[in-house]
């Protein structure tokens, strides 16, 4: 019976140690950018001043005060994976993954604003590949007969959140970081109108996209 107990448990911190490894890779940094220079960062008043302000019926939630750049991190990044794993309601599971797309989007801005931006980069990307999770499985779940009408609707928002936020981001990144945030901004596009025409089709009115023509 001790020996059972003992396997079972080097099986599970086996697992565990195993997921930790994954963690640690996925929350590594992969991308190497020149630092903002000062006439780029001075030049980024200007520049948002000729923009009209955008304002999105969205608030992101407070992303706490560990951030990918603190050591901490990678546990915190592994207690999000498991909070994931023991989830198996569809439908918390789909707001789960907008929570953590959510967090993590206001983590890279503020990475970007303490000129990080290799890591802030890196979680950009997360951020949005998390939304895009969260786009998926909302599908999923209305095609298995869920109501999904209200996160459709938030979902639709986060979208728009996600790209404006993007647009802050952009003045204030390094030049050879720009091309891939530029990229990455076709996630919540593509998230956006996906949302938009679901909405259409049920005879719901999608919110207002501001970016129309831009």
């Amino acid at each position: 019976m001790i020996r059972r107990i003992a396997l079972i448990l080097s099986t599970i911190v086996l697992a565990f140690g195993i997921l930790f490894t994954s963690v640690l890779k996925s929350a590594s940094i992969k991308y190497s950018f020149s630092q903002p220079t000062n006439n780029t960062q001075n030049s980024a008043p200007a520049v948002l001043g000729e923009q009209k302000e955008i304002e999105i019926d969205y608030y992101l939630p407070f992303p706490g005060r560990i951030l990918p750049d603190h050591f901490l991190w990678p546990l915190k990044a592994l207690r999000d994976k498991l909070w994931l794993l023991v989830t198996t309601d569809a439908g918390k599971k789909a707001e789960l993954k907008l929570l953590f797309a959510d967090k993590r989007i206001a983590m890279s801005k503020t990475l970007f604003e303490i000129d990080k931006p290799e890591i802030a980069f890196s979680t950009l990307t997360k951020a949005e590949k998390y939304l895009q999770e969260a786009s998926s499985q909302e599908e999923k779940n209305r095609e298995e007969g869920m109501k999904t009408d209200e996160f459709l609707l938030k979902l639709a928002k986060a979208a728009l959140k996600h790209r404006q936020i993007m647009e802050e981001i952009l003045p204030i990144a390094p030049e050879d970081a720009k091309p891939g945030v530029i990229e990455t901004k076709n996630v919540p596009i593509r998230v956006f109108e996906d949302k938009r025409d679901a909405l259409l089709e049920q005879g719901l009115t999608p919110p207002q996209n501001p970016f129309n023509g831009t």
